[in-house]
Protein backbone atom coordinates (compact mmCIF):
# COMPACT_ATOMS: atom_id res chain seq x y z
CA UNK A 1 0.00 0.00 0.00
CA UNK A 2 2.88 2.18 1.00
CA UNK A 3 4.67 1.67 -2.51
CA UNK A 4 0.90 2.34 -4.26
CA UNK A 5 0.96 5.34 -2.52
CA UNK A 6 4.43 6.81 -3.43
CA UNK A 7 3.98 5.99 -7.14
CA UNK A 8 0.60 7.24 -7.32
CA UNK A 9 2.07 10.39 -5.70
CA UNK A 10 4.97 10.89 -8.18
CA UNK A 11 2.53 10.18 -11.19
CA UNK A 12 0.19 12.70 -9.98
CA UNK A 13 3.30 15.45 -9.33
CA UNK A 14 4.83 14.37 -13.02
CA UNK A 15 1.30 15.07 -14.41
CA UNK A 16 0.75 18.27 -12.70
CA UNK A 17 4.45 19.99 -13.05
CA UNK A 18 4.06 19.07 -17.02
CA UNK A 19 0.69 20.83 -17.42
CA UNK A 20 1.88 24.05 -15.42
CA UNK A 21 4.84 23.94 -17.77
CA UNK A 22 2.90 23.69 -21.19
CA UNK A 23 -0.27 26.13 -20.06
CA UNK A 24 2.06 28.42 -18.54
CA UNK A 25 5.68 28.31 -19.40
CA UNK A 26 7.24 26.60 -22.88
CA UNK A 27 6.60 29.23 -25.55
CA UNK A 28 4.74 26.91 -28.23
CA UNK A 29 1.11 25.49 -29.35
CA UNK A 30 0.37 22.47 -27.07
CA UNK A 31 -2.66 21.09 -26.20
CA UNK A 32 -3.65 21.56 -22.99
CA UNK A 33 -5.77 18.54 -21.88
CA UNK A 34 -6.68 20.35 -18.41
CA UNK A 35 -7.77 23.89 -19.59
CA UNK A 36 -9.84 22.34 -22.72
CA UNK A 37 -11.77 20.31 -20.08
CA UNK A 38 -12.44 23.32 -17.59
CA UNK A 39 -13.40 25.48 -20.77
CA UNK A 40 -15.65 22.29 -21.51
CA UNK A 41 -17.76 21.93 -17.75
CA UNK A 42 -17.59 26.27 -17.47
CA UNK A 43 -18.79 26.76 -20.77
CA UNK A 44 -21.78 24.27 -20.26
CA UNK A 45 -22.42 25.71 -16.77
CA UNK A 46 -22.50 29.34 -18.19
CA UNK A 47 -24.82 28.99 -20.90
CA UNK A 48 -27.16 26.57 -19.19
CA UNK A 49 -27.50 29.90 -16.53
CA UNK A 50 -28.46 32.10 -19.09
CA UNK A 51 -32.53 32.61 -19.99
CA UNK A 52 -33.53 31.04 -22.97
CA UNK A 53 -35.62 34.26 -23.97
CA UNK A 54 -32.45 36.56 -23.76
CA UNK A 55 -30.84 35.25 -27.22
CA UNK A 56 -27.22 36.60 -28.07
CA UNK A 57 -27.49 38.93 -25.11
CA UNK A 58 -27.86 36.83 -22.38
CA UNK A 59 -25.25 34.17 -23.43
CA UNK A 60 -22.79 36.85 -23.77
CA UNK A 61 -23.64 38.37 -20.21
CA UNK A 62 -22.99 34.87 -18.71
CA UNK A 63 -19.82 34.18 -20.69
CA UNK A 64 -18.01 37.08 -19.46
CA UNK A 65 -17.17 35.60 -16.54
CA UNK A 66 -16.02 32.18 -18.56
CA UNK A 67 -11.84 33.58 -18.80
CA UNK A 68 -11.46 34.73 -15.47
CA UNK A 69 -13.24 31.68 -13.70
CA UNK A 70 -10.85 29.07 -16.29
CA UNK A 71 -8.03 31.09 -14.38
CA UNK A 72 -9.08 30.61 -11.15
CA UNK A 73 -9.72 26.95 -11.85
CA UNK A 74 -6.77 26.08 -13.30
CA UNK A 75 -4.90 27.66 -10.13
CA UNK A 76 -7.71 25.20 -7.85
CA UNK A 77 -6.91 22.35 -9.99
CA UNK A 78 -3.02 22.76 -10.10
CA UNK A 79 -2.86 23.28 -6.33
CA UNK A 80 -5.53 21.23 -5.03
CA UNK A 81 -3.14 18.16 -7.43
CA UNK A 82 0.09 18.91 -6.04
CA UNK A 83 -1.78 18.59 -2.09
CA UNK A 84 -3.29 15.04 -3.06
CA UNK A 85 0.55 14.19 -4.48
CA UNK A 86 2.52 14.89 -1.12
CA UNK A 87 -0.16 13.98 0.82
CA UNK A 88 0.08 10.59 -0.97
CA UNK A 89 4.22 10.87 -0.65
CA UNK A 90 4.31 11.81 2.66
CA UNK A 91 1.92 8.79 3.21
CA UNK A 92 4.16 6.70 1.39
CA UNK A 93 7.48 7.69 2.88
CA UNK A 94 7.29 9.22 6.21
CA UNK A 95 5.01 6.46 8.43
CA UNK A 96 2.29 9.04 9.09
CA UNK A 97 -1.54 8.43 8.84
CA UNK A 98 -3.30 9.89 5.94
CA UNK A 99 -5.06 12.20 7.62
CA UNK A 100 -1.90 13.12 9.23
CA UNK A 101 -0.38 13.27 5.91
CA UNK A 102 -2.88 15.82 4.63
CA UNK A 103 -2.29 18.01 7.49
CA UNK A 104 1.44 17.94 6.81
CA UNK A 105 1.45 18.77 2.99
CA UNK A 106 -1.64 21.31 3.50
CA UNK A 107 0.73 23.66 5.87
CA UNK A 108 3.66 23.07 3.79
CA UNK A 109 2.03 23.92 0.59
CA UNK A 110 0.12 26.56 1.33
CA UNK A 111 2.35 27.75 4.14
CA UNK A 112 0.48 28.13 6.70
CA UNK A 113 2.91 28.16 9.28
CA UNK A 114 2.06 24.54 11.43
CA UNK A 115 3.34 21.44 10.75
CA UNK A 116 2.67 17.90 12.11
CA UNK A 117 3.54 17.24 15.77
CA UNK A 118 4.07 13.62 14.80
CA UNK A 119 7.29 14.16 13.62
CA UNK A 120 10.55 16.34 15.18
CA UNK A 121 12.44 16.83 11.87
CA UNK A 122 10.55 18.41 8.62
CA UNK A 123 11.57 16.24 5.04
CA UNK A 124 12.93 17.46 2.10
CA UNK A 125 8.99 16.94 0.87
CA UNK A 126 8.49 19.31 3.16
CA UNK A 127 10.20 21.88 1.93
CA UNK A 128 9.60 21.17 -1.80
CA UNK A 129 5.87 21.18 -0.99
CA UNK A 130 6.43 24.53 0.53
CA UNK A 131 8.58 26.16 -2.68
CA UNK A 132 5.52 24.76 -4.96
CA UNK A 133 2.41 26.82 -3.79
CA UNK A 134 3.88 30.50 -3.96
CA UNK A 135 5.80 29.56 -7.27
CA UNK A 136 2.41 27.97 -9.01
CA UNK A 137 1.04 31.28 -7.67
CA UNK A 138 3.55 33.57 -8.85
CA UNK A 139 3.60 31.52 -12.14
CA UNK A 140 -0.10 32.64 -12.76
CA UNK A 141 0.37 36.12 -11.86
CA UNK A 142 3.79 36.43 -14.56
CA UNK A 143 0.90 35.21 -16.92
CA UNK A 144 -1.66 37.89 -16.73
CA UNK A 145 0.23 40.04 -18.09
CA UNK A 146 1.32 38.35 -20.96
CA UNK A 147 -2.33 37.63 -21.57
CA UNK A 148 -3.90 40.88 -21.08
CA UNK A 149 -0.92 42.68 -23.80
CA UNK A 150 -2.15 40.20 -26.71
CA UNK A 151 -5.59 41.19 -25.69
CA UNK A 152 -5.87 44.67 -25.60
CA UNK A 153 -3.91 44.83 -29.30
CA UNK A 154 -6.39 42.06 -30.51
CA UNK A 155 -9.08 44.95 -29.20
CA UNK A 156 -7.58 47.66 -30.35
CA UNK A 157 -8.02 46.91 -33.79
CA UNK A 158 -11.38 44.86 -33.59
CA UNK A 159 -12.61 48.65 -32.22
CA UNK A 160 -10.97 50.58 -34.99
CA UNK A 161 -12.90 48.03 -37.32
CA UNK A 162 -16.23 49.01 -36.42
CA UNK A 163 -16.12 52.41 -37.71
CA UNK A 164 -15.48 50.83 -40.93
CA UNK A 165 -17.36 47.53 -41.58
CA UNK A 166 -20.11 48.05 -39.12
CA UNK A 167 -20.82 46.51 -35.93
CA UNK A 168 -21.05 42.97 -35.92
CA UNK A 169 -18.19 43.29 -39.05
CA UNK A 170 -19.65 42.11 -42.45
CA UNK A 171 -17.10 41.94 -45.13
CA UNK A 172 -19.23 43.29 -47.69
CA UNK A 173 -20.36 46.30 -44.93
CA UNK A 174 -16.19 47.23 -45.26
CA UNK A 175 -15.97 47.47 -48.92
CA UNK A 176 -19.35 49.08 -49.42
CA UNK A 177 -18.33 51.92 -46.74
CA UNK A 178 -15.27 52.58 -48.40
CA UNK A 179 -16.86 53.20 -51.78
CA UNK A 180 -19.67 55.19 -49.72
CA UNK A 181 -16.88 57.65 -48.05
CA UNK A 182 -14.20 57.29 -51.28
CA UNK A 183 -11.81 55.87 -48.82
CA UNK A 184 -11.07 52.82 -50.56
CA UNK A 185 -7.03 53.99 -50.57
CA UNK A 186 -7.21 53.44 -47.21
CA UNK A 187 -7.76 49.45 -47.89
CA UNK A 188 -4.06 48.63 -48.06
CA UNK A 189 -3.29 50.35 -44.93
CA UNK A 190 -5.94 48.19 -43.13
CA UNK A 191 -5.04 45.01 -44.93
CA UNK A 192 -1.61 45.96 -43.51
CA UNK A 193 -2.17 45.88 -39.97
CA UNK A 194 -4.66 43.31 -40.23
CA UNK A 195 -1.97 41.11 -41.55
CA UNK A 196 0.29 42.11 -38.50
CA UNK A 197 -2.84 41.48 -36.04
CA UNK A 198 -3.22 38.09 -37.73
CA UNK A 199 0.27 36.56 -36.89
CA UNK A 200 0.18 38.53 -33.26
CA UNK A 201 -3.41 36.40 -32.97
CA UNK A 202 -1.95 32.96 -34.45
CA UNK A 203 0.92 33.13 -31.91
CA UNK A 204 -0.62 34.41 -28.88
CA UNK A 205 -3.81 31.80 -29.14
CA UNK A 206 -2.51 29.22 -30.53
CA UNK A 207 0.54 29.25 -27.14
CA UNK A 208 -2.35 31.03 -24.88
CA UNK A 209 -5.63 29.28 -26.06
CA UNK A 210 -7.15 30.53 -22.78
CA UNK A 211 -7.64 34.16 -24.80
CA UNK A 212 -10.04 32.02 -26.92
CA UNK A 213 -12.31 32.49 -24.02
CA UNK A 214 -11.29 36.55 -23.35
CA UNK A 215 -14.69 38.54 -24.91
CA UNK A 216 -15.04 42.00 -26.36
CA UNK A 217 -15.73 44.43 -24.40
CA UNK A 218 -18.85 45.26 -26.40
CA UNK A 219 -21.16 42.32 -27.42
CA UNK A 220 -21.37 42.75 -31.28
CA UNK A 221 -17.37 42.64 -31.39
CA UNK A 222 -15.24 39.78 -31.72
CA UNK A 223 -11.85 39.07 -33.16
CA UNK A 224 -12.81 35.83 -34.99
CA UNK A 225 -15.68 38.04 -36.78
CA UNK A 226 -13.38 40.82 -37.42
CA UNK A 227 -10.73 39.00 -38.95
CA UNK A 228 -13.41 36.89 -41.04
CA UNK A 229 -14.74 40.30 -42.35
CA UNK A 230 -11.26 41.45 -43.12
CA UNK A 231 -10.26 38.47 -45.22
CA UNK A 232 -13.98 38.21 -46.82
CA UNK A 233 -13.69 41.97 -47.91
CA UNK A 234 -10.14 40.82 -49.35
CA UNK A 235 -11.62 37.87 -51.12
CA UNK A 236 -14.04 39.80 -52.62
CA UNK A 237 -11.89 42.79 -53.78
CA UNK A 238 -9.74 40.46 -55.85
CA UNK A 239 -12.47 38.55 -57.04
CA UNK A 240 -14.26 41.30 -58.84
CA UNK A 241 -11.55 43.89 -58.67
CA UNK A 242 -8.58 41.42 -60.33
CA UNK A 243 -6.47 44.27 -61.80
CA UNK A 244 -7.45 47.20 -59.17
CA UNK A 245 -7.39 44.60 -55.80
CA UNK A 246 -3.99 45.65 -53.85
CA UNK A 247 -1.34 43.33 -53.35
CA UNK A 248 -2.14 43.30 -49.70
CA UNK A 249 -5.39 41.95 -50.42
CA UNK A 250 -3.88 38.20 -51.05
CA UNK A 251 -1.11 38.57 -47.69
CA UNK A 252 -4.00 39.44 -45.41
CA UNK A 253 -5.81 36.34 -46.58
CA UNK A 254 -2.75 34.17 -46.57
CA UNK A 255 -1.75 35.32 -42.88
CA UNK A 256 -5.71 34.92 -41.70
CA UNK A 257 -5.86 31.52 -42.51
CA UNK A 258 -2.67 30.76 -41.32
CA UNK A 259 -3.59 32.10 -38.13
CA UNK A 260 -6.59 30.33 -37.82
CA UNK A 261 -4.90 26.81 -38.86
CA UNK A 262 -2.14 27.21 -36.10
CA UNK A 263 -4.92 27.67 -33.62
CA UNK A 264 -6.44 25.32 -34.85
CA UNK A 265 -3.32 22.70 -34.42
CA UNK A 266 -3.70 23.94 -30.85
CA UNK A 267 -7.28 22.82 -30.09
CA UNK A 268 -6.94 19.29 -32.37
CA UNK A 269 -8.95 20.79 -34.64
CA UNK A 270 -9.26 18.32 -37.68
CA UNK A 271 -9.09 20.25 -41.36
CA UNK A 272 -7.36 20.19 -45.04
CA UNK A 273 -4.11 21.96 -45.06
CA UNK A 274 -4.58 22.34 -49.15
CA UNK A 275 -8.54 22.12 -50.11
CA UNK A 276 -9.51 22.31 -54.00
CA UNK A 277 -10.46 25.46 -55.05
CA UNK A 278 -13.72 24.03 -56.50
CA UNK A 279 -14.35 22.33 -52.84
CA UNK A 280 -17.95 23.54 -51.84
CA UNK A 281 -18.29 26.17 -49.35
CA UNK A 282 -21.21 26.82 -47.26
CA UNK A 283 -22.08 30.41 -48.43
CA UNK A 284 -24.31 30.25 -51.14
CA UNK A 285 -23.63 32.09 -55.15
CA UNK A 286 -27.17 33.95 -54.25
CA UNK A 287 -25.71 35.51 -50.69
CA UNK A 288 -22.21 36.42 -52.98
CA UNK A 289 -24.54 37.87 -55.36
CA UNK A 290 -26.39 39.88 -53.07
CA UNK A 291 -23.25 41.25 -51.44
CA UNK A 292 -21.40 42.08 -54.44
CA UNK A 293 -24.91 44.09 -55.71
CA UNK A 294 -24.73 45.84 -52.69
CA UNK A 295 -21.20 46.64 -52.88
CA UNK A 296 -21.11 48.19 -56.27
CA UNK A 297 -24.61 50.19 -55.78
CA UNK A 298 -22.03 51.54 -53.17
CA UNK A 299 -19.70 52.78 -55.88
CA UNK A 300 -17.20 50.53 -56.15
CA UNK A 301 -16.65 49.43 -59.84
CA UNK A 302 -16.95 45.82 -60.84
CA UNK A 303 -14.32 44.15 -62.99
CA UNK A 304 -15.41 40.51 -63.53
CA UNK A 305 -19.03 39.13 -63.57
CA UNK A 306 -20.29 37.76 -60.89
CA UNK A 307 -20.28 34.68 -62.34
CA UNK A 308 -17.06 34.28 -63.13
CA UNK A 309 -16.22 35.72 -59.54
CA UNK A 310 -17.68 33.47 -57.46
CA UNK A 311 -15.45 30.53 -58.48
CA UNK A 312 -12.64 32.94 -57.55
CA UNK A 313 -14.06 34.20 -54.44
CA UNK A 314 -14.58 30.20 -53.44
CA UNK A 315 -11.01 29.49 -54.29
CA UNK A 316 -9.88 31.95 -51.54
CA UNK A 317 -13.02 31.53 -49.32
CA UNK A 318 -12.74 27.55 -48.80
CA UNK A 319 -8.94 28.39 -47.40
CA UNK A 320 -11.06 29.58 -44.12
CA UNK A 321 -14.20 28.94 -44.31
CA UNK A 322 -14.70 26.02 -42.42
CA UNK A 323 -12.28 27.41 -39.30
CA UNK A 324 -13.15 30.64 -39.31
CA UNK A 325 -16.87 28.99 -38.45
CA UNK A 326 -15.59 26.51 -35.95
CA UNK A 327 -13.78 29.00 -34.19
CA UNK A 328 -16.85 31.04 -34.11
CA UNK A 329 -18.90 28.48 -33.01
CA UNK A 330 -16.42 27.69 -30.14
CA UNK A 331 -15.95 31.27 -28.96
CA UNK A 332 -19.78 32.20 -29.42
CA UNK A 333 -18.80 34.87 -31.24
CA UNK A 334 -21.85 37.69 -32.50
CA UNK A 335 -23.45 35.87 -34.67
CA UNK A 336 -23.06 37.98 -37.41
CA UNK A 337 -23.48 37.56 -41.40
CA UNK A 338 -21.30 35.01 -43.12
CA UNK A 339 -20.23 33.66 -39.90
CA UNK A 340 -21.76 30.35 -39.84
CA UNK A 341 -24.18 28.49 -36.91
CA UNK A 342 -23.84 28.90 -32.83
CA UNK A 343 -24.26 26.09 -30.74
CA UNK A 344 -27.60 28.53 -28.97
CA UNK A 345 -30.79 29.71 -31.29
CA UNK A 346 -29.38 32.76 -32.92
CA UNK A 347 -30.46 34.67 -36.51
CA UNK A 348 -27.60 36.69 -38.16
CA UNK A 349 -26.75 39.89 -36.80
CA UNK A 350 -26.60 42.70 -40.04
CA UNK A 351 -24.21 45.38 -39.19
CA UNK A 352 -25.69 48.72 -38.32
CA UNK A 353 -24.89 51.65 -40.89
CA UNK A 354 -25.38 55.40 -39.60
CA UNK A 355 -27.44 57.49 -40.55
CA UNK A 356 -25.98 59.42 -43.38
CA UNK A 357 -26.11 63.00 -42.04
CA UNK A 358 -24.31 65.04 -44.52
CA UNK A 359 -26.10 68.27 -45.70
CA UNK A 360 -28.10 67.53 -49.13
CA UNK A 361 -27.22 64.20 -48.43
CA UNK A 362 -23.70 64.96 -50.07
Amino acid sequence: MKLISVLAGLLLLVFTIASILRTLVVPRGLYSALVFRIWVVLRGILRRLAPASGGYLAQDRVLTWLAPLILLCMLATWLASMLAAYTLLLFGTAGLSFGVSFREAGSSLFTLGFASGDRLRLSALDFLAAATGPLITALLIAYLPTLYGAYNRREVEVTLLQTRAGEPAWGPELLARQSLVDTETALPQLYRDWERLAADIGEGHSNYPVLLSFRSPRPHRSWVVGLLAVMDAAAIQLAICPRSAPPEARLVLRAGFTALRDIARTLRVDFDPDPEPDSPIRLTFEEFDAAVAMVTASGMVKERPVAEAWPQFQGWRVNYEALAYELARRSDAVPALWTGPRDFPATPIPPRRPADRRPGGR
